[in-house]
């Protein structure tokens, strides 16, 4: 999936809470409805066929409850996106990511392979189950896994006997740390620890930058990876690393030049939304618009991590995931720049949202109450984010009965309906657009801290889910009001632009 990721460690939020953030975003010309889900242990498979690779595996028994945000139309499969289970433990699953044609034709995908002929003929060939991939990797990792680190360890082990056919960076997080696993080719894959005083930008493209081999097989402080890894690397000559002589073993190297590319599409579709990101974190960091190595939109070399210039917010998350190249000749809504200019780069902020997930595991809380999940549907400029307490046993109403036919009555047909009603009319309705996503953020945060006051009030550890269902109805439900206030607004404001205004009237 075509999809934007921001990761912020504890040390650089503002509450001190590790942030995991992602889009999921359609292919160009499609859009996939999403809800929101509680999965309970007994409604988790025991055994999985995946619909893309038709692969099949056993699960282990004693799953774990666990969020998650599937297609609401489940024709290819799951898509559970991003959740948090019962251990307070969140995954974001995937960035799809680029590679090169040296690292494929090392450990290629495993693509599913149809079958041939007719059983019993001489040219019959059976079907060749293909490798696991987003559609399948929160369903079969989220629900077994107590730390973020348990994750990595539970999908490399999965990428190595049953292998993928996509590449793809996927998150992991808990109340101390966040992990990123980046896969390579087939069955290979590399983790980094973001830094707790750093945030990771991730467009479409690999994004580790440093990785230490010594750590990987040793301590694995910072760094996991595939047991081969050094031997994968030797053996295809993969690492591109200028050294002396005397340094040829040396276990620190690139991987963006190892496994990664550095094409022209990168530098129209990926590159610039990391130069974005950084460039609204960082502001004042480096001469953003000087076209400088290590600092312009079609740049090789901006780092993977680095430290914002000051504690990051939830809102600074969405709005950077909402971002669009304002302020830039890039905007594609801006009166400033060319056509060419503003139609050059492919924004975050993009109509083909399905969801946005902002997964937040506070360490400063009881474990009964400690983990949220944010969540807004479609296209991320003209909606807003709704908190929902994971240590619940069914989601909201309003978030969870998404289905095929377009309705109000689900969050996501109603932002999406806003999103193409004022993206024409950007604006005379982003005023709009503004005041309510103030509103409504300002609601969800009061919510929370109503929620966590209620939570601490008194009472056994047994009455929090219900208490914290019942919170997470009641602000879904004011958010669900001003959403359909917006809506109204919107769509007047629409109705008297169109096309076939006449002023004179009866």
């Amino acid at each position: 999936m075509p999809c934007t990721t921001l990761l912020v460690g504890r040390h650089a939020s503002a509450d001190g809470s590790p942030l995991v953030a992602r889009t999921e975003d359609s292919s160009n010309g499609t859009f996939d409805p999403k809800r929101v889900v509680v999965v309970q242990p007994q409604d988790q498979p025991r055994t999985y066929t995946s619909v893309i690779g038709r692969r099949t595996i056993e699960l282990p028994e004693e799953p774990l409850r666990y969020t998650a945000i599937p297609n609401a139309l489940p024709d290819e499969g799951i898509w559970a996106c991003a959740g948090i289970n019962a251990a307070n433990v969140a995954m974001s699953a995937t960035e799809t990511i680029t590679s090169n044609p040296r690292v494929l034709g090392a450990d290629p995908l495993v693509e599913r392979v149809p079958a041939a002929g007719e059983p019993g003929t001489p040219g019959h060939r059976p079907e060749q189950p293909g490798g696991f991939g987003e559609e399948d990797f929160v369903t079969l990792v989220l629900p077994y896994i107590r730390s973020a680190r348990e994750g990595v360890e539970r999908l490399g082990a999965l990428l190595a006997e049953h292998g993928t056919y996509e590449m793809n960076g996927i998150a992991f997080s808990d109340a101390e740390d966040i992990w990123w696993l980046e896969t390579v080719g087939g069955h290979h894959w590399i983790a980094r620890r973001v830094p707790e005083d750093h945030y990771v930008t991730m467009p479409n493209q690999l994004g580790i930058d440093s990785f230490d081999l010594d750590d990987a097989e040793g301590p694995g402080r910072d760094h996991l990876a595939s047991p081969d890894l050094r031997e994968f690397l030797r053996e295809h000559h993969l690492d591109l690393t200028l050294r002396d002589a005397a340094d040829e073993n040396a276990a620190v190297f690139n991987p963006r030049d190892a496994f990664g590319s550095h094409s022209e599409h990168d530098h129209v579709y990926n590159t610039p939304r990391a130069w974005f990101m950084q460039r609204t974190l960082n502001p004042h960091s480096e001469d953003w618009d000087s076209g400088r190595p290590g600092a312009s939109p079609d740049s090789d070399d901006l780092p993977w991590s680095r430290p914002p210039e000051r504690r990051l917010t939830i809102e600074d998350v969405k709005d950077v995931l909402s971002s669009h190249y304002q302020g830039t000749v890039f905007d594609p809504y801006s009166p400033h720049g060319t056509e060419a200019e503003r139609r050059a780069f492919r924004p975050i902020g993009i109509n083909r949202h399905n969801a946005l997930a902002i997964l937040q595991i506070r360490s400063d809380y009881p474990e009964s109450s400690r983990a949220l999940q944010w969540v807004s549907f479609a296209s991320n400029p003209f909606n807003t984010l709704i908190p929902m307490f994971t240590n619940v046993e069914e989601a909201p109403v309003y978030l969870a009965t998404t289905t095929e036919t377009v309705s109000t009555d689900s969050f996501y047909w109603a932002s999406r309906m806003i999103a193409a009603l004022a993206d024409a009319h950007y604006a005379e309705t982003i005023p709009l657009i503004e005041r309510y996503q103030l509103e409504t953020l300002a609601l969800g945060h009061a919510a929370v801290h109503a929620a966590d006051a209620a939570a601490a009030g008194g009472g056994s550890a047994e009455d929090v889910p219900a208490q914290l269902a019942a919170a997470n109805t009641r602000i879904a439900e004011r958010i669900r009001e001003a959403t359909d206030a917006l809506l109204g607004s919107v769509l007047f404001t629409a109705s008297n632009r169109m096309t076939n205004r006449f002023s004179l009237s009866d």
